[in-house]
């Protein structure tokens, strides 16, 4: 199979394994064969099937856009790439949804930086990326793919909080009512101070190092326009 069957198979192969192994599939197979071995196969099917993915979105054929981008556009389109860097940079620090020892004791804490603004911050920065994404160029195969990032990254993040909930106890449940799924939806509901949400500096500084190479990187990386800062400067 070739064209876009091929990358909607590729896509419903790396949404499907992903929720299977994440959820129904992982504790039986943790049972059986041990939880560094389930991270093994977790983490070389998962591997497997975005190579998949993108090898398949590489190879399609190329559609023009339904309709072409304005500046404006573009402008919001950065600075939320920009705010979706910082996220994906804050949300190594302190996470506990992290495969991590003493996670449990992290989500004692008092939400700070990224996490006082959402408690998935990794997951909602792919998920913007696909919004962006799906708004600046519309075409069927962009589509499918940054649709098939959008899904896994929402209902990848409630399945977190599911299985977090399950493996964690009364810790994540703790979490979960300190902290937010959606982003700023703590600090408009009054629940978390908004000074709390400052992201901090090796966010700010590694999540915008991320955001310029990455835009940078636009092109180079097969994208048909470029993006970013270097869209006016490039």
């Amino acid at each position: 199979m070739t064209g876009i069957g091929n990358l909607a198979l590729a896509c419903a192969a790396f949404i499907g394994t992903h929720f299977l192994l994440s959820h129904p599939l992982r504790t039986p197979l943790v049972r059986a064969m041990g939880e560094g071995a389930f991270r093994g196969v977790y983490s070389l099917v998962a591997f497997a099937t975005f190579g998949w993915m993108l090898w398949a979105w590489q190879v399609v054929p190329k559609s023009n856009p339904a309709w072409l981008a304005g500046d404006a556009v573009w402008i919001v389109a950065t600075v939320v790439m920009w705010f979706a860097s910082v996220l994906l940079a804050g949300s190594f620090i302190g996470n506990p949804a992290l495969p991590m020892p003493g996670a449990a004791g992290m989500a004692m804490r008092n939400p700070v930086g990224v996490l006082a603004i959402t408690r998935h911050p990794m997951m909602w920065s792919f998920a913007l990326w696909a919004v962006v994404h799906i708004l600046i160029w519309p075409t069927p195969e962009n589509h499918l793919l940054s649709t098939a990032i959008l899904i896994l990254a929402l209902g990848g993040a409630l399945g977190q909080d599911m299985k977090k909930a399950s493996l964690m106890g009364d810790a994540w449940r703790s979490w979960g009512r300190r902290t937010a799924f959606i982003p700023f939806a703590g600090q408009i509901s009054g629940r978390i101070p908004w000074g709390a949400a400052w992201p901090g500096a090796i966010a700010l500084g590694g999540g915008t190092l991320l955001w310029l190479l990455l835009t940078w990187m636009h092109t180079p990386m097969g994208a048909r326009v470029e993006a970013g800062i270097w869209r006016w400067i490039g």
